[in-house]
């Protein structure tokens, strides 16, 4: 059965869910840093989040889980963005939005998740659930890009592939949406979480649309480039029409101009 993420409880609920898990990942984090991972036991996070262990567990499945407190409320965030999507952004533009949340999460408190971010390099089972977590996130992005694949466009493109490479495609360029986010993430931490992360993730972000953008398709076409013969009789050169969204790129515009000469020749 396709994983799902759970729907979004009422607002009072989420917050006080949301405020109980942060107090006990800011518990754990501290007791990991003062006297070990290994050492540390649920009930001690518990009783210094002032909670009762059957809370702890209504909340966490296990202590390493406990440092990663919005990463559930991220996701649902992150399939909000995907199920709200405008009819005529690129597929791939509307995943590299729906990242862009796990991003807001980790800035939202940077000193903390420079913290985590040592923590994790240090602890294998922390690692371990850090990439379950990434995961997650790419399973979200791969089932969202195989309901948008356009076998026609991955066809013109002239690299053979057929209706066989659908799940190929969408987890290749899923996985590498993840993994920029994650290489711009990485670097902005370890750099003690300053500078303008977004326009390093939106850098990174073009560089995957380059990459992987055919093959997947809106509602409406991006551009449409077509020759026609030029007014004023013989001996003079036809005219390039061009009809392109006002949000399309230029590399999407030039590459319809550059389909409509080929076809001329």
């Amino acid at each position: 059965m396709p994983e799902s993420v759970k729907p979004a409880r009422t607002p009072a609920a989420s917050t006080q869910r949301l405020k109980i898990r942060r107090e006990l990942a800011a518990a754990a984090m501290e007791l990991f840093a003062t006297k070990g991972y290994e050492a540390t036991t649920v009930d001690e996070i518990a009783a210094t989040a002032g909670v009762a262990r059957r809370t702890f567990f209504r909340h966490f499945r296990s202590k390493e889980e406990a440092i990663f407190p919005d990463h559930d409320d991220t996701l649902v965030r992150a399939q909000a963005v995907l199920e709200a999507a405008p009819a005529h952004e690129h597929p791939l533009d509307t995943v590299c939005r729906g990242i862009k949340e796990v991003m807001k999460m980790y800035a939202a408190s940077p000193q903390g998740s420079v913290e985590r971010y040592k923590l994790t390099r240090e602890v294998p089972a922390l690692r371990e659930r850090e990439i379950a977590s990434v995961a997650r996130y790419e399973r979200l992005f791969t089932r969202y890009l195989l309901g948008h694949f356009d076998e026609a466009a991955h066809r013109d493109a002239g690299d053979g592939a057929t209706s066989f490479d659908e799940p190929l495609l969408a987890e290749v360029a899923a996985s590498a949406v993840v993994t920029a986010h994650n290489h711009v993430l990485r670097r902005w931490l370890r750099g003690g979480a300053v500078g303008d992360v977004e326009a390093q993730l939106d850098h990174a972000f073009a560089i995957v649309r380059r990459t992987f953008g055919t093959g997947f398709a809106a509602d409406r076409p991006t551009a449409t480039a077509t020759v026609r013969p030029a007014a004023g009789g013989p001996g003079r050169g036809d005219v390039l029409v061009t009809v392109a969204r006002t949000d399309a790129s230029p590399a999407e515009i030039m590459t319809s101009i550059e389909a409509a000469l080929r076809d001329r020749r």
